[in-house]
């Protein structure tokens, strides 16, 4: 064999041996790293403490997994999933706002009951005004603001309003239950219908009066999770229900002061 044939083959035997170096069939035994997924989650505003602690836990156990939320108010949620929007879970604060996707076909089976939350009325600390009740909010002594009767927490409020057998006259409609707990926050209202959740997320930014008609039919609010049809990541989807249902959920929730169901 000739020199030149013989260079020609050892270069080609070198390089073999680095595609297979490359590939992880070393004999060092490295392993490749699992593909790079991305779960996209749109979820209720008032779940976003909540499932900001849980994503670190469940990418942790899903090595290679990244979870992107899309937190906002329920229905808006809802319909953008209707439309086609991309998401793997849809997260609701209502019965009804999932079944505006469950009747739409966009979601995969039967979504998952788990939890549920009831209103609180938030003022600033120290409650400057005496708020006791819904009663306290009616006159132009005290202002405050609510969600949109279409989000779940604006319904929640209008059936807690029926109960008390009273009419708010906010100067805010809201399109989620944190921009109401903004408003409060920075004091551009005196008080704030949002959910006992929000106030303990708060850190003591606001203080909670509880009151009777937050447990009136239609007041208290459950919290439903699916997986929407037709995702490219249904396995993750799935994990991912399990994972908020499931003990390291429940132990999350209870802490954030839902209910569980």
């Amino acid at each position: 064999m000739s020199s030149a044939r013989r260079l020609v083959l050892a270069a080609a035997a070198a390089t073999l041996a680095f595609g297979v170096a490359a590939c992880g069939g070393s004999s060092g035994g490295e392993q490749q790293a699992p593909p790079t997924r991305t779960l996209t989650v749109s979820a209720a505003a008032s779940l976003t403490d909540v499932y900001d602690q849980l994503k670190p836990q469940f990418e942790q156990a899903n090595p290679g997994t990244t979870v992107v939320f899309n937190f906002g108010g329920s229905d808006t949620l809802a319909q953008q999933v209707v439309q086609g929007a991309p998401a793997d879970v849809l997260a609701t604060a209502s019965t009804r706002t999932m079944q505006t996707a469950q009747q739409a076909g966009r979601i995969q089976g039967e979504p998952v009951t788990y939890a549920t939350n009831k209103l609180q009325i938030a003022v600033q600390p120290g409650n400057p005004k005496g708020i006791v009740d819904l009663t306290s909010l009616v006159g132009p002594q005290v202002t405050e603001s609510v969600c949109a009767p279409a989000v779940p927490c604006g319904a929640a409020t209008e059936a807690a309003e029926r109960a008390a057998g009273v009419t708010l006259d906010p100067v805010s409609e809201e399109q989620d239950v944190r921009s109401v707990l903004q408003r409060v926050v920075t004091r551009n209202v005196d008080a704030g219908l949002v959910y006992v959740t929000d106030v303990r997320a708060s850190d003591g930014q606001v203080q909670g009066i509880d009151f009777p008609q937050a447990t009136a039919q239609g007041a208290a609010q459950n919290y439903l999770v699916g997986a929407v049809a037709g995702s490219r990541n249904a396995d993750l989807a799935n994990s991912w229900i399990q994972f908020v249902t499931g003990p390291q959920g429940d132990a999350v929730l209870q802490q954030a002061g839902f209910a569980l169901k």
